[in-house]
């Protein structure tokens, strides 16, 4: 059985597993089991057992976040550093992230428009939401760069480390000498096992995902889907269009390449993300998959990739758009043309002001909502629902960062096609994915 099968696997019996949990403990509305036995399954077992796996598992990807970001960008940048390609990259990842986030808000605000998800809605839940802390523009714009890079690596700001990295590895590409071939040899060493650590990790995968997924589904209620349906599945729906429709279109038409190639080498990179609901801790697993199954130059992923997972929300872009226009008719507000286009411009850009920022799309949301004049305490009545759509909405991410790494790098002579057709490459060649 293949990594991905058993990861699938691992999905489908955490959910199976959850759910007859969480019929069997008849848990009230405060999500208190009824009977002792129930209890003792609540705290030893669900909150005991498999939350401790599941959170060791997440632990045990975020250890490797920053040090293979920070490696990995100081050797694309180290490599690009002597040539004169690192604007035009940079410009058109930044560019293509930035209008599939504009496109993806404004089909999220079109498809909510024609559902209308908030007729009939009792506002009665409104009333328990606090909205977080805002940063000031001054502050975001000054917080980008790093005072402290050994801080910004602790408290795994990415932005931040992303910035050093760039400088640090432009900086060994002119020492030259021997200093800076020594240094260089280093960081390609230190990739090389830091990759291996990865994959170390990715065989241990089912069975975190097993166990996050019981520990979810045992504490989501069916009846909490079932009150936001008409919210839930617009917002389901705009996922799955964008991330394979706009995604596969937008592949084919600027690279010429089967987007059903990548989109099956990416499907355990999905699952992963689906599981974990954190881009930051997929990028060591999709960075290892773009790179060793898609043909992107490490050049290109190191920056992309990391980058993406800090800057590219189109999964949660697509959450607020549909949001807004759900909490609008929830309240009978009416904000019209002008008020849909603020939607967008603030969405796309606060996709990067507030990329450093804990329960980034709850803040970004915030933001979105005050634009326009709507009541934040209207995120009271989608927070029900928001965990399982937090978890799709990661996967249509990090299936965007891919398709930018696989564009850019095909514009940029740094693909290797071959390899990228090759759709034998994940079994035959890869360890992890050999059972």
């Amino acid at each position: 059985m293949t990594l991905t099968n058993k990861i699938l696997l691992g999905m489908v019996l955490g959910l199976v597993v959850g759910v007859i949990f969480n019929l069997v403990l008849g848990a009230d509305e405060n999500q208190v089991p009824a009977s002792a036995v129930g209890q003792w399954l609540q705290t030893y077992v669900i909150d005991g057992v498999f939350d401790i796996i599941g959170q060791i598992f997440i632990a045990s990807l975020k250890l490797l976040v920053v040090p293979l970001v920070f490696v990995s960008l100081v050797c694309g940048a180290a490599a690009l550093g002597g040539q004169s390609r690192m604007g035009a990259l940079a410009t058109k990842t930044l560019g293509l992230y930035f209008c599939c986030t504009s496109i993806a808000v404004a089909l999220a605000i079109s498809c909510a428009v024609f559902v209308q998800p908030g007729e009939n809605v009792d506002m009665a839940t409104a009333s328990s939401f606090t909205a977080p802390e805002i940063p000031s523009i001054k502050e975001t714009l000054i917080d980008i760069v790093p005072s402290n890079p050994l801080q910004s690596m602790v408290e795994a700001n990415m932005l931040q480390i992303i910035i050093f990295s760039i400088l640090f590895g432009l900086a060994i590409s002119r020492t030259g000498g021997e200093a800076g071939s020594n240094i260089m040899q280093l960081f390609n060493n230190l990739n090389d096992v830091i990759l291996r650590m990865v994959m170390m990790l990715m065989q241990l995968a089912p069975y975190g995902v097993f166990c996050l997924l019981v520990k979810l589904f045992s504490s989501l209620g069916v009846g909490a889907i079932l009150d936001l349906a008409k919210y839930f599945f617009t917002v389901l729906f705009v996922l799955f269009l964008h991330g394979i429709g706009f995604y596969g279109l937008l592949i084919k038409t600027l690279s010429g390449l089967s987007p059903v190639v990548l989109f099956k080498k990416m499907q355990k990179v999905m699952l992963f993300a689906f599981s974990t609901a954190s881009s930051n801790a997929t990028i060591p697993i999709t960075l290892r998959t773009v790179e060793h199954d898609l043909g992107v130059d490490n050049k290109v992923a190191s920056f992309s990739i990391p980058l993406g997972a800090t800057v590219n929300m189109d999964g949660t872009a697509i959450m607020q758009g549909v949001a807004t226009v759900f909490i609008a008719q929830a309240y009978n507000i009416d904000i019209g043309i002008a008020g849909y286009l603020m939607v967008i411009l603030t969405a796309t850009l606060a996709s990067i002001g507030t990329a450093g920022v804990p329960g980034v799309g709850l803040v970004t949301l915030t933001m979105v909502l005050q634009s326009v004049g709507l009541p934040v305490e209207g995120i009271a009545l989608i927070i029900g629902v928001d965990r399982l759509l937090d978890m799709v909405r990661t996967g249509v991410n990090v299936a965007g960062d891919a398709v930018v790494a696989v564009i850019v790098a095909k514009s940029e002579n740094m693909l290797d096609i071959e390899r990228y057709n090759d759709m034998t490459l994940n079994a035959e060649n890869d360890p992890v994915e050999k059972s």
